[in-house]
């Protein structure tokens, strides 16, 4: 026969066919099923940046496992995930386990497993389980992601992770009221928010929208209150004296125009700020932050 492809050395018109390497088929499972045993999602939210939200999801976390409930946290900033950092987990990777297409747990990592759903283990730490974007990313890394690549990514933070038996599930949201917020009120069976924002002017023209995306009627979550965080400054060699650095009762009064509950108040302290950044919450201990963090938990609770 002859040789159509001028190939040296004998023609063979029925080459043996190459062994097909099998691949692992990775199936993104993001239903509920990892939801079973939360008993509540509660979004930590605020209209404008900087007025210490992750500061507040954080310690309240902290602060709901110190009273002895079980307690996970999303970090959901996707674009500034601070919680890594704010909780002394940086650099640490999340563990992972795959079940076959039966449910069943694969020991091998090596074997070949056909339609395979990878499930993500939070981080623990203090009690409490932490899954964040910052995980997976350098810390000076620029998440640059469109809407819904960043939807997908809150998606998968809260519904492919294993959080076991949670009585308290929070989500820490970045600011704003846009693609985020949206994806998480439609995919996400959220009980409720809590708004976060400090008592001068131009933050609180801010929680106004998150009070109404949370209010709007294709929405309609359940809005449990405000915590004003930053209220007032009080000097350590002057315990008693309160300087309202950042204006009086704002969150008071927006609460009262709302509604809404104020759950709580946390001062301007340099411990809050010095254990954000050590990352050792300041609710681990005993303190005005403590003390106003629990405040609003047992609001939570009624």
């Amino acid at each position: 026969m002859n040789n159509p492809y001028n190939i040296k050395g004998p023609y063979n018109p029925n080459p043996p066919k190459k062994k097909e390497e099998k691949k692992k088929r990775t199936i993104l499972d993001l239903d509920e099923k990892q939801l079973t045993n939360v008993d509540k999602i509660i979004a930590i939210a605020s209209g404008k940046g900087g007025v210490g939200k992750s500061t507040v999801a954080v310690n309240l976390a902290i602060t709901l496992a110190r009273m002895g409930y079980k307690v996970g946290l999303a970090d959901a900033d996707v674009y500034g995930p601070s919680v890594p950092k704010m909780t002394g987990t940086e650099g640490q990777m999340p563990g992972v386990e795959i079940y076959d297409a039966q449910g069943n747990l694969v020991e091998d990592y090596g074997q070949y497993v056909e339609d395979c759903t990878e499930i993500i283990l939070p981080i623990e730490k203090f009690g409490v389980k932490w899954m964040s974007i910052g995980y997976f990313a350098k810390p000076e890394q620029a998440l640059i992601w469109r809407g819904p690549m960043a939807c997908n990514a809150l998606k998968q933070m809260i519904l492919q992770v294993k959080w076991g038996e949670l009585d308290f599930l929070l989500v820490d949201l970045p600011p704003g009221t846009g693609d985020i917020h949206i994806s998480l009120v439609h995919d996400i069976p959220l009980d409720g928010a809590i708004i976060v924002s400090t008592p001068q002017a131009v933050a609180l023209s801010d929680v106004e929208k998150g009070v109404n995306l949370f209010r709007n009627e294709n929405i309609n979550k359940h809005i449990y209150g405000i915590i004003e965080n930053m209220s007032w400054f009080t000097p350590a060699e002057l315990p008693q004296n309160r300087y309202y650095i950042f204006g009086k009762d704002g969150c008071k009064a927006m609460a009262e125009k709302y509604n809404l509950p104020l759950l709580g108040q946390v001062p301007l302290v340099q411990g809050i700020r010095e254990g954000g950044d050590e990352g050792n919450p300041a609710a681990l201990l005993d303190g005005p932050l403590f003390d106003a963090m629990k405040a609003a938990a047992l609001q939570l609770l009624k």
